[in-house]
């Protein structure tokens, strides 16, 4: 088995909980919140919380994405950019309600 080539990794935060993560040709983006600063992000439950910086890159600035990682559907992980800028056609690894609610009105597989 070959060994793990840890120069082909490329780690890019953007901001949150979303980072950009390369290895070799693969690109995959984790929890995508592109919130500028000082809008809300919905938590649930009536909470909110408040960007205090901005994202260090625009949804349209990304490279042709393999998978997206969603660790749960908040506004802070998953925001009204993301779902409207990414390709629909991207998989997404989530859990089953969010994958569920992804598919059934937002049109995401």
């Amino acid at each position: 088995m070959a060994g793990f080539d840890d120069s082909a990794v490329d780690l890019h935060s953007i901001g949150n909980a979303t980072v950009l993560l390369r290895y070799g040709d693969l690109a995959l983006l984790t929890d995508p919140n592109f919130q500028h600063r000082g809008e809300r992000a919905h938590l649930g439950y009536g909470l909110t919380g408040r960007h205090l910086t901005e994202p260090a890159l625009a949804p349209q600035e990304l490279p042709r994405l393999d998978a997206v990682v969603l660790s749960h559907l908040h506004g802070d992980h998953w925001d009204r950019r993301a779902r409207q800028c990414l390709d629909r056609s991207v998989p997404i690894a989530t859990r089953p309600h969010a994958a569920r609610r992804l598919r059934s009105w937002q049109g995401f597989r």
